[in-house]
């Protein structure tokens, strides 16, 4: 038994697959976090769900539970649905304390393994720099601060590439999609594309990635497509969990939501922000 304990929460798949990879991760970040047990679960789609998990974690002796979601961005997930069952266990179990860690985000080192990915494809590829693009495919999310991090992403991936264009475009949810991301790409020039997929795990979304670009490609002749791989528990992450979880003990886990839709009324989601209200 011990009196503190992580608990990493993951999304969660349709695809066991995606959840396999994530357990798989967290067994392997287990030395990384330090001598604390670590536990997990998952948000949605597969189970332990949270609320369950929260309590076993009490169950096992915990007085301090230190919970750190594996999530790249930070949407309705992380900044409504969490806090909300972190609540309820604090309604549940008085005098346990609950440490809510920050998400991974654009941490400098996730941006590493993107470059990684990127740059295992160009020595593949051997291709020139003039007439290629990058495109990164983000989840999608209907919350705009959200989507605005790929936005973020793909910026500073521009001013440390030397690649003409490096696009943004989202699975799901929301525009531009996959399809209009490569369409841009070719309108702009581009007779070489490489596809960077910005997920932690597979599940539905990756293989429909590869569908989508294969569709794509055998519509264009002539333009040739190349996908990086997702980060797919880099052990670079495991510094970003450590770290996260350092930030959270000492209570300096802040999240920057001056611009999301559940504090301010933005254009079109007015709603959001007063539900949360």
């Amino acid at each position: 038994m011990s009196d503190e304990v992580i608990l990493l929460v993951g999304h969660g798949s349709r695809e066991q697959p995606g959840n396999e990879e994530f357990l798989k991760f967290c067994e392997a970040a287990r030395p990384h976090l330090g001598p604390e047990p670590v536990e997990t679960c998952f948000i949605e789609l597969a189970t332990p769900l949270v609320p369950e998990s929260l309590d076993r974690c009490v169950a096992l002796g915990a007085r301090r539970v230190i919970v750190l979601p594996v999530i790249l961005l930070a949407a309705g997930h992380v900044k409504v649905e969490l806090p909300h069952e972190l609540d309820e266990a604090k309604e549940r179990h008085p005098g346990v304390a609950f440490l809510y860690g920050r998400h991974i985000g654009l941490d400098p080192l996730v941006i590493d393994i993107v470059n990684e990915r990127l740059a295992r494809v160009e020595a593949e590829a051997a291709w020139p720099a003039e007439d290629t693009a990058v495109l990164v495919v983000g989840r999608g999310s209907s919350d705009p601060d959200a989507n605005s991090d790929l936005y973020k992403l793909t910026r500073l991936l521009w001013e440390s590439r030397r690649y003409p264009w490096i696009e943004p475009c989202f699975i799901g949810v929301t525009n531009p999609s996959l399809p209009e991301g490569l369409a841009r790409c070719r309108a702009l020039g581009a007779r070489r594309i490489i596809v960077v997929p910005y997920f932690l795990f597979t599940g539905v979304l990756i293989p429909r990635i590869h569908r989508l670009v294969g569709e794509f490609v055998a519509a264009h002749p002539g333009l040739a497509v190349r996908r990086a791989d997702y980060l797919n528990g880099h052990p670079k992450l495991f510094r970003v969990l450590r770290d996260r979880k350092s930030e959270a003990m000492r209570g300096e886990a802040r999240m920057n939501c001056a611009l999301c839709k559940y504090r301010v009324p933005l254009p079109g989601h007015e709603h959001a922000a007063k539900v949360s209200a």
